[in-house]
């Protein structure tokens, strides 16, 4: 069987999206209860951070360590990913030894070649091209704050700001869902046009819809979920004063560029937020914020994600199995004694 991986929502369908975020709020219902299913006992996670997160580390570890797994944090400098050892290396090796590997890296290059070695599944927790663990979250997190009257593919997301790794996969996966999506930017950090083409391929099949236009007001005028992120990344520190200069004030999330949304418009974003930059404060901790209500769902997220990819592949012995080779190693030992 063909090991599948998570390096993009593009790569599945509609019906998938949607049994994997089913699968999220079974999980979450039975967290709530205290009820978490030990479905990855005994299984293993690496996970290779190029770049330091909170939410993706503290997420995957603790999400394994409920499902009765255990994971393994490796760092820049621990191991020696593309510089000693090739990244094909690494990843046959870490496939014999674990059940599944998350690879937060700098270039999506990196995961992907990881991917065509590995022989588990590849899980990506974000690349300088996407983060698609982030927008399952983010869509899971729709799902919870529905309009009254709507379903997910009834929904209006816009979202404001730059063409980050987090826009690229939101634009990709509410069009797979059938959505209708806006990125308002300056035309110069709007979304780039091959990742508008995919998403126009993709509304051709879910019957969503996607717009780029450069007036945040025009944007959010019918939006049920507005969304911002940072203005700049790694590498990008030297372009800070000219893309403040070309965000500032026009595409800052403001209460008064709240207030031309629907009322019932909700505030989202995927953390670290730079407050007082891409949106104050007073809208980061308004009522219409669920930024932390995102924040917690990456757990339950990275939960769904695990027990979907890594469950198929779990080998079940019998008891009857497991207590012959635990008679035949402990008989063998009390010899020996």
């Amino acid at each position: 069987m063909t090991t599948k991986h998570f390096i993009g929502v593009q790569d599945f369908t509609k019906e998938e999206l949607l049994d994997m975020l089913h699968t999220i709020k079974m999980i979450k219902d039975a967290d709530k209860q205290g009820c978490t299913p030990k479905l990855l006992d005994g299984a293993s996670l690496a996970m290779i951070f190029e770049e330091p997160s909170t939410r993706t580390r503290v997420s995957f570890e603790v999400a394994m360590t409920e499902l009765g797994g255990h994971a393994l944090y490796l760092k820049p400098g621990e191991i020696h990913l593309g510089v000693r050892e090739s990244i094909g290396d690494t990843a046959q090796v870490l496939s014999r030894m674990t059940d599944v590997v998350m690879i937060r890296a700098l270039k999506h290059h990196t995961v992907t070649s990881f991917a065509e070695y590995a022989t588990v599944p590849v899980i990506n927790g974000l690349t300088d091209f996407n983060h698609p663990t982030q927008v399952v979250c983010d869509v899971f997190t729709m799902s919870e704050h529905l309009p009254a009257g709507k379903s997910l593919s009834d929904l209006n997301v816009t979202f404001v700001g730059d063409a980050t790794n987090v826009l690229s996969s939101l634009m990709f996966i509410c069009t797979k869902l059938g959505m209708n999506f806006t990125h308002a930017a300056p035309k110069k950090y709007q979304a780039k046009p091959d990742w508008l083409k995919m998403a126009e391929e993709n509304c051709k099949v879910s019957g969503g819809t996607v717009r780029v236009t450069d007036d945040p007001v025009e944007a959010v005028k019918n939006a049920d979920f507005v969304y911002t992120d940072l203005w700049w990344w790694v590498d990008q520190e030297d372009e800070i004063p000219e893309r403040r200069a070309a965000f500032m004030p026009n595409y800052q999330v403001t209460m008064d560029l709240l207030s031309k949304a629907p009322a019932n418009c909700k505030v989202m974003h995927c953390l670290p937020a730079s407050r007082g930059v891409e949106a104050t404060d007073e809208v980061l901790d308004s009522p219409q914020s669920i930024i932390f209500d995102q924040a917690e769902n990456r757990l339950h997220t990275e939960k769904g994600l695990l027990v979907w990819f890594v469950y198929p592949n779990l080998k079940r012995p019998s008891q009857a199995l497991q207590a012959y080779h635990q008679g035949k190693i402990e008989a063998f030992l009390n010899e020996k004694r």
